[in-house]
C-alpha cells in the first residue's frame, strides 16, 4: 500500500504540475494570426486591423528599457498594442552603451528576443526591426534565419526587414535606390519565407523609408503578407509625403507607418501637434498601423522619457515628456 499510494501521489503531483503548465500558457493574451489582404491588414476573420504602437529606441544606446517589464508598463498603462524591437545594425557612437549587431550578434539577437518573449508573454504584436541605414545583406540573412526559426509560426511577430535605407555615400549624400533595396529584399524575405511562410514582412523604402511611391511602382513579385514602411516626422513632413503616400496605395501597395514622431526629422525642435493629428487623422482614414519612436531618455524632443525614469516600467508623471504624454493620449484613443 505503501508503494501505491507513493505512486499515486507521483501521478497526481505530475498531474498537477501539467495543469499548472497550461494554467501558465493559457493565462497569456492570445494574438490572432494576420495577413494582409489589398492594402489592409487583417485578422483571421478578415476584419481590417489597425495597430498603434511604441517602438524602443536604439538597443545599443538604451538598453536600460530592453526588459519585459517595460513592455508590460506600454501595454497595460498607455495601451500599446504592438512594440518594435530596434536592434541597431551598425551605430559605433561614443554615447553607445552596448555593441551593436555588426560587433556582437549575440546581444543583438538577446534584445531582440526579450522584447519578443514579453511581447508574446503581454498578447501584443511586436516588429523585429533591422534598424540599419546601409546595407548589410548578409547579416541580416543570417539574423532573421535565426529569428524566423525560433518563432516560426508564432502569430506575434512581424519582421520589418530594413528600418530605413539612407544614403550609400554619406559626403555625396546619395541615397540608395529602390532597384537596390528591392534586391535586398528579395533576398531577405527569400530567407525568412524558406522558414516562416506566412508571417507579415516588412520591406524598407528609399530615402529614409519615405519614397513609397517608387516601391508602388515596381514592388517586389513572388510573395504574400508584404508591407512597405512609411516614416514621418511630423514637424518636417506634410502633405506631400501623404500625397507620395496615397499614390502608393492606389496602386495597391501597403504601407505600416513603423516609425513616427511629432517632432522634426531629426528628433528634436518643437512638438507639432497640429500636424501630428493630421497624420494620426489620415492613418485613422487609411486603417494604416503605426509606431511612435522612441522609447528612450535621451536629451531630445522625441524620447519620451526623462533620466529619472525607471528601467523597468512604473514611471510618474514626473517621468514623462511632451512627447511621451502625446504618445500615450494617442494610444489611449
Amino acid at each position: 500500500m505503501k508503494t501505491k499510494s507513493f505512486l499515486l501521489g507521483t501521478v497526481l503531483l505530475g498531474m498537477g504540475s501539467m495543469l499548472s503548465c497550461v494554467s501558465c500558457c493559457t493565462d497569456k493574451r492570445a494574438v490572432e494570426h494576420l495577413r494582409v489582404e489589398g492594402t489592409a491588414l487583417v485578422n483571421e476573420s478578415g476584419d481590417t486591423v489597425a495597430l498603434k504602437g511604441v517602438s524602443f529606441g536604439w538597443n545599443v544606446l538604451w538598453p536600460r528599457f530592453y526588459n519585459g517589464e517595460t513592455v508590460s508598463h506600454v501595454v497595460n498603462e498607455w495601451g500599446a498594442e504592438v512594440v518594435r524591437a530596434a536592434v541597431g545594425v551598425e551605430l559605433r557612437a561614443p554615447e553607445a552603451q552596448a555593441p551593436c549587431y555588426l560587433d556582437d550578434p549575440d546581444f543583438g539577437k538577446e534584445c531582440a528576443e526579450t522584447i519578443v518573449d514579453a511581447a508574446i508573454e503581454n498578447g501584443v504584436y511586436v516588429l523585429v526591426d533591422w534598424h540599419a541605414h546601409q546595407l548589410h545583406t548578409e547579416e541580416a540573412v543570417e539574423f532573421f534565419t535565426y529569428m524566423a526559426t525560433k518563432y516560426k509560426g508564432v502569430p506575434n511577430v512581424i519582421y520589418e526587414i530594413w528600418n530605413e535605407p539612407a544614403y550609400k555615400d554619406y559626403e555625396a549624400q546619395t541615397d540608395y535606390t529602390w532597384p537596390e533595396v528591392k534586391a535586398y529584399s528579395e533576398t531577405v524575405v527569400a530567407a525568412i519565407r524558406a522558414i516562416e511562410p506566412d508571417a507579415v514582412i516588412i520591406v524598407g523604402t528609399p530615402r529614409w523609408s519615405q519614397n513609397v511611391d517608387d516601391a508602388a511602382d515596381d514592388p517586389v513579385e513572388g510573395y504574400g503578407n508584404l508591407m512597405y514602411s512609411l516614416h514621418f516626422y511630423a514637424g518636417t513632413h506634410k502633405g506631400w509625403l501623404r500625397d507620395k503616400a496615397d499614390y502608393a496605395l492606389s496602386k495597391g501597395l501597403p504601407l505600416f507607418v513603423t516609425e513616427c514622431g511629432g517632432m522634426n526629422a531629426d528628433g528634436d525642435g518643437p512638438l507639432d501637434e497640429e500636424s501630428f493629428c493630421e497624420w494620426t487623422g489620415w492613418m485613422a482614414d487609411r486603417n494604416i498601423s503605426f509606431l511612435m519612436w522612441s522609447l528612450s531618455d535621451k536629451d531630445e524632443t522625441c524620447s519620451m522619457l526623462l533620466p529619472s525614469a525607471s528601467s523597468e516600467g512604473s514611471w510618474s508623471e514626473s517621468d514623462i515628456k511632451p512627447w511621451g504624454c502625446l504618445v500615450r493620449r494617442t494610444l489611449l484613443k
